[in-house]
């Protein structure tokens, strides 16, 4: 997952002209498939985020797209086993190993300023050999 920088390298976490806090974007490659989206979050109020993922041709996170337009802060901390997202990702046949969910929930965190904005990866390399 990689969000949005400035030039300096850190996330933009100011407010808009208007008051609104920043757009949160995130971009997700899920790995051996070749899929890849992008993630919108914006903050709506003290308690929601509004979502919208786009820009995958993959057909489960397009499916899962639909199901999420928005996120209140207990859905965003509910346990996995009956988070909004994992649910989500469950009906619209996301693979168990997929990273989007993960990703979505990362998004509304920041944009809910509930964490910080700091890349997050899964990077496999060669395993060290145990000494006897």
């Amino acid at each position: 997952m990689t969000l949005h920088n400035d030039d300096k390298g850190s996330l933009r976490t100011q407010k808009a002209a208007n008051g609104r806090s920043i757009d949160i974007c995130a971009s997700v490659n899920a790995g051996i498939c070749g899929f890849t989206c992008r993630i919108k979050a914006w903050k709506i109020d003290k308690r929601t985020v509004g979502l919208e993922i786009s820009e995958s041709e993959c057909q489960q996170i397009q499916d899962f797209s639909e199901l999420l337009s928005q996120l209140s802060l207990n859905e965003v901390f509910m346990p996995i086993t009956r988070n909004l997202v994992y649910l989500a990702a469950e009906k619209s046949g996301c693979h168990p190993s997929c990273p989007t969910p993960a990703a979505v929930l990362k998004a509304a965190e920041v944009a809910m300023e509930m964490a910080l904005p700091r890349d997050a990866s899964i990077r496999f390399e060669p395993c060290k050999r145990k000494m006897i």
